[in-house]
């Protein structure tokens, strides 16, 4: 289980003015680009006094959140809330609400999440902390040391067939798209090395191989659009103090035809003529700054989620260390974190093995946001309104209500419900997640190269 405080690197504190600096040898630091951030026309929101939700979990007041479910029949039946794997690790995913006279205003995402989820049952959680929190939001991105550090703790539970696998894959991924790699590391070192179309061509492709990069790529251009967009309706969402999450969600949906069905950021790969099409058809005005903010903002975040804080971006060369896995783990430690947990989706036991490993993240998690004073941690990429209960926190009361929208889009508190918050991640197949990739061990996803594929069909076989 990783320690407590293997945790605090993965949290940005919106409340502090300078960022850890990450990997030496970058042209920009973390502090850098939060400075940069904060003159674009949406930076104030990064600033707690001027985003709601920042504002709200540092006041100590109470806060109040909605949850949509499916189960709510299995969550009666149970007594029960309980956590899922994800962006927040093991928290109960939720979006905030603000309490006004007339009933509880879902934040933008809330709302878009009441329009699209029809089918889902809402319920309202009025939770009461015993005082202020951190403006502290876990990111995602950076969680590779914990997954190599869970991974390590935890091989016993894997098969030596298996430990075999997840190892081999992870170094046959960094070999195939080692050049490319080596290209971000310079690149977030200062040396450009491809024309601009050519960069992006090569990106698509390397996702292909290397699925984080998708990720990576998806959350700059969130980033990017939320930071700088000057639509009306971002300036009325930021009026109200939030960001505006209905950006990210057109341009995951109009990028990938079957996020509806599983949002899988792994088949996030647009090439540069796709990119600007796709930006240019959420904010034509942005679509032109896209490629020259995407070149100089992803290998910075590649390079601060790969490598160690001890590294050297300028000496580190991925085409070496791809030679084994030991050499890999010692020089990249945070990205091979990254390619086990992925791999390990691909076994055919993982939903076997999903308890292990992930709810050893999640407890040693639940630890640590207790010890800081977190009833509710956020999605820190951008704090933007993915925000979840820490359903271990001991110092806070929670009340849960069933609840229904009226014709205004305000929840109004019908049913109270007797729910014990449980600190358990719900079983794998009762997810989105579980359902969508893991109906059984015939239909294991095999992607990549020809030996990226012969190794999957020979695990698979054996």
């Amino acid at each position: 289980m990783p320690a407590p405080d293997a945790w605090e690197p993965v949290h940005t504190d919106f409340g502090a003015r300078i960022q850890p600096p990450g990997p030496s040898g970058l042209a920009q630091t973390p502090t850098d680009w939060l400075a940069e951030h904060h003159d674009t026309p949406n930076g104030h929101l990064l600033r707690v006094r001027d985003n709601t939700m920042l504002t709200t979990l540092t006041s100590g007041r109470p806060i109040h959140l909605m949850h949509t479910t499916l189960a709510l029949d299995i969550i009666r039946a149970t007594g029960e809330l309980q956590g899922a794997a994800g962006c927040l690790v093991g928290a109960l995913y939720c979006a905030p609400l603000t309490d006004t006279a007339d009933g509880l205003r879902p934040h933008n995402l809330g709302g878009y999440l009441l329009e699209t989820k029809p089918d889902t049952t809402t319920l309202v959680l009025e939770v009461r902390p015993e005082g202020p929190a951190p403006a502290k939001g876990l990111n995602y991105l950076r969680l590779g040391g914990i997954h190599l550090a869970t991974y390590q703790r935890h091989r016993s539970f894997l098969t030596s067939e298996e430990d075999h696998r997840l190892q081999q894959a992870a170094v046959l991924r960094v070999r195939e798209t080692a050049g490319f790699l080596d290209l971000l590391l310079a690149e977030a070192h200062s040396t450009r090395t491809a024309p601009q179309h050519a960069f992006f061509d090569r990106l698509a492709v390397a996702i292909e191989h290397f699925p984080f990069l998708g990720y990576l790529y998806f959350e700059v251009l969130s980033e990017y659009l939320l930071l700088h967009s000057t639509s009306e309706a971002t300036r009325a969402y930021a009026a109200a103090g939030e960001m505006n999450n209905r950006l990210y969600k057109q341009l995951a949906f109009a990028a990938v035809d079957t996020m509806g069905r599983l949002f899988d950021l792994a088949l996030f790969n647009p090439d540069h003529t796709q990119l600007t099409q796709l930006i240019g058809t959420i904010e034509p005005g942005l679509a032109a700054g896209a490629p020259d903010y995407t070149r100089r903002r992803l290998p910075h975040l590649f390079a601060c989620a790969a490598l160690g804080g001890d590294a050297d971006t300028s000496a580190v060369s991925l085409r070496d260390a791809a030679a084994d896995f030991d050499l890999l783990t010692v020089t990249a430690p945070h990205l091979v974190g990254q390619l086990v947990f992925r791999e390990m989706r691909t076994l055919p036991r993982y939903p076997a093995l999903f308890p292990v490993f992930e709810q050893a993240k999640a407890t040693s998690v639940y630890d640590y946001w207790n010890r800081q004073e977190i009833a509710a941690p956020f999605n820190a990429v951008l704090p933007k309104g993915e925000i979840g209960f820490n359903l271990a926190f001991p110092r806070a009361s929670c009340t849960v209500w069933r609840a229904e929208a009226c014709e205004r889009g305000l929840l109004h508190p019908t049913e109270q419900l007797d729910l014990l918050p449980v600190p358990r991640l719900a079983d794998l197949r009762g997810t989105a997640l579980g359902r969508a990739a893991f109906p059984g061990p015939a239909a294991t996803r095999c992607t990549g190269s020809p030996a990226m594929k012969a190794l999957a069909a020979a695990a698979s076989a054996a």
